[in-house]
């Protein structure tokens, strides 16, 4: 990836044994994230493990902090407020909100890879307030109202 392509996020540390996010193959479109604390999760429960990282990113940009799938395979670990959003303007500590979906304890050790962070673009909208929705097809038809099988 070229330079022009790439979105410049400055990253600062707030921790001193924190890693800089990484792609680990060119490529990716996550950047590995890395607890910067040991902490266990008992089955069913969560906690926001820091990353020991703070960021800046440009306007007109976000960061998504998703799950890592070997994670959640694997042990039933994921991230709980998927896709987890670091605004422009937030210069705190980003920490990940994991969750252990299993019937067992999980131990995140520090240095581990605990979640993926994306550059996502941010589509600005006008909310214009109005009496009257188009109709479609669908309707007000909610989750599920499309069914599970075909046609």
């Amino acid at each position: 990836m070229s330079e022009e392509e790439s979105c410049l996020v400055r990253i600062k540390k707030l921790h001193p044994d924190a890693h800089t996010p990484k792609y680990a193959h060119l490529g990716d479109s996550g950047a590995d994230l890395f607890a910067t604390e040991a902490i266990t999760l008992e089955p069913l429960s969560r906690a926001a493990v820091g990353t020991g990282l703070a960021a800046e990113v440009p306007v007109g940009y976000e960061l998504q902090v998703r799950p890592k799938s070997g994670l959640a395979l694997k042990s039933g670990l994921t991230v709980l407020n998927t896709p987890g959003t670091i605004d422009f303007g937030y210069r705190g500590e980003i920490k990940v909100i994991l969750v252990n979906l299993s019937n067992e304890t999980y131990q995140v050790e520090k240095d581990q890879k605990i979640a993926q962070l994306v550059v996502a673009p941010v589509a600005y909208a006008k909310f214009e307030e109005v009496d009257e929705l188009s109709d479609t097809t669908r309707g007000a038809g909610g989750f599920g109202s499309t069914g599970l099988n075909k046609g």
